[in-house]
């Protein structure tokens, strides 16, 4: 195990496992540019480490996940620093979104606006029933710039996606769970947790590398069209075929034994 640690985002490596933690509690975990840094190094960090780490958890410490961009940061900015911090983040989360491993988040509390995106921009999501979560930027002058309007209007609908956006609506975690947002709702944090080391689990018992080109398939077939899709899955599937994992699995089952993988 190992722990990387600074102020405003902490990494911590167990196992294969990657835990992202926020920890900026008495400010919510919003997001200032200090944070985006830190987190845009740890996702490379990440990307760097996929042999090693296979999935990732993203949590935060306190009684929000993240309430967005940091606001009291946001009035000192030039419009120039605002365009600058609007590109960071966007460049932090989509970032986020293209790493091979498998990323889950625990929403735990609060997540409005970028932190909303932050969420969308993860493979999973588990959220505390007690949460509350949305894309409130247009009630604050602005418009979700973290890819807000595009993550989630791929993932529920542009009608459905447009409704939270435009009335800037707040729901909770039982109402994101009804339109497909999270994964599951928990009733307490130790639930939370454990709901999502259980999904990190069932993906860490299989072989690294074709969970990971199995999410690039899903990824990058998803706004293509059925052949274009089924073209990238075969790229994806060719690239599998000559590693070692591949054929350790053939040789476990010949002998009836679980395979070791060893993500090569």
């Amino acid at each position: 195990m190992s722990i990387s640690n600074q102020e405003t985002v902490r990494l911590e490596i167990k196992g294969h496992l990657g835990i992202i933690t926020l920890a900026r509690p008495d400010e919510l975990n919003a997001l200032n540019y200090e944070t985006l840094e830190r987190l845009g190094a740890i996702v490379e960090e990440l990307r760097l480490s996929s042999k090693e780490v296979r999935a990732v958890l993203l949590q935060a410490e306190g009684r929000a996940f993240c309430a967005g961009a940091d606001l009291k940061e946001r009035r000192t900015l030039t419009e120039q620093q605002v365009r600058r911090n609007v590109r960071k983040i966007r460049d932090v989360f989509s970032a986020l979104e293209r790493l091979p491993q498998p990323t889950i988040a625990l929403i735990n509390g609060f997540a409005f606006g970028g932190g909303f995106e932050l969420a969308l921009a993860c493979d999973f999501r588990f959220a505390l029933r007690e949460a509350k979560m949305g894309l409130t930027e247009v009630s604050l002058g602005i418009i979700p710039g973290a890819g807000g309007t595009q993550r989630l209007t791929r993932l529920i609908g542009p009608s459905k996606a447009k409704e939270l956006i435009l009335t800037a609506r707040r729901i909770t975690a039982d109402e994101a769970f009804a339109i497909g947002f999270v994964n599951g709702v928990a009733d307490s944090t130790e639930q939370l947790v454990q709901m999502a080391n259980s999904l990190a689990d069932e993906i860490l018992a299989n072989a690294p590398l074709a969970v990971y080109q199995a999410k690039a398939a899903i990824d990058r077939g998803a706004s293509v069209d059925l052949q274009t899709g089924l073209d990238i899955e075969t790229m994806c599937y060719e690239v599998i075929i000559p590693t070692k994992d591949r054929l350790e699995a053939l040789e476990a089952f010949r002998e009836k034994r679980k395979p070791v993988y060893r993500g090569e």
